[in-house]
């Protein structure tokens, strides 16, 4: 038995007239993607353009919506606390007019003084219940967030220094919330100087007494 190699047969070249297939086996598996036709991706992008500004439109439209709905709550809200405010005044108006139209001939000036001190009474009543506080405090502090300095006087004491001495106008406070600040007048302490020309003031130096 002979033991010899036999010839290889030779490989033909490919025929030059097939195209080679596509890298990546075409349709089979672990296949790359197919491109996307022009037109396909035209109308593709239009009809997600068309949605984006559908849904722009929309909330535009939305917020407008909210926008008015919030403006018109406020002005009711707004509406409803004025009304509110004169429910409460009412009682008191009444009264008001009824002793601001008597005749002083038949009236004595007590009866009027009582009335208008009850009006007074009534009026703080309801603007108390609502969270008004008037600032008339004589020898508080003087706070610029609360007083208005007209005029300045002297102050007797140095621990009077930078007080209110006088209430020329009352301050309003709602809730915490300044409405009108107090016109006030401000005591000064002057060291050194006399305050009232007493005995006890403080002399210049140099002189005995």
């Amino acid at each position: 038995m002979k033991h010899y190699d036999e010839p290889r047969q030779p490989v033909d070249p490919p025929d030059p007239g097939v195209p080679d297939p596509p890298s990546g086996g075409g349709g089979g598996a672990g296949g790359g993607a197919l491109l996307e036709p022009p037109e396909e991706a035209v109308a593709r992008l239009e009809s997600q353009l068309a949605e984006l500004k559908d849904r722009h439109l929309r909330l535009a439209a939305e917020y407008d919506n909210f926008r008015k709905r919030t403006q018109k709550e406020r002005t009711d809200l707004w509406a409803k606390a004025q009304a509110d405010l004169l429910h409460r005044l009412v009682d008191a108006l009444d009264d008001l007019a009824r002793f601001a139209h008597v005749d002083p001939g038949q009236t004595d000036a007590k009866t009027i003084h009582d009335g208008v001190e009850m009006v007074e009474r009534k009026l703080w009543k309801e603007l108390e219940a609502i969270g008004v506080t008037r600032i008339d405090q004589i020898g508080v502090p003087f706070d610029p967030n609360l007083h208005e300095a007209v005029t300045t006087g002297p102050a007797d004491h140095p621990a009077k220094d930078h007080t209110v001495g006088a209430v020329l106008q009352p301050g309003y406070l709602l809730g915490g919330a300044l409405i009108r600040p107090a016109r006030v007048t401000v005591l000064t302490w002057q060291e050194g100087r006399p305050q009232d020309g007493g005995a006890g003031s403080p002399r210049p130096r140099g002189e005995s007494g």
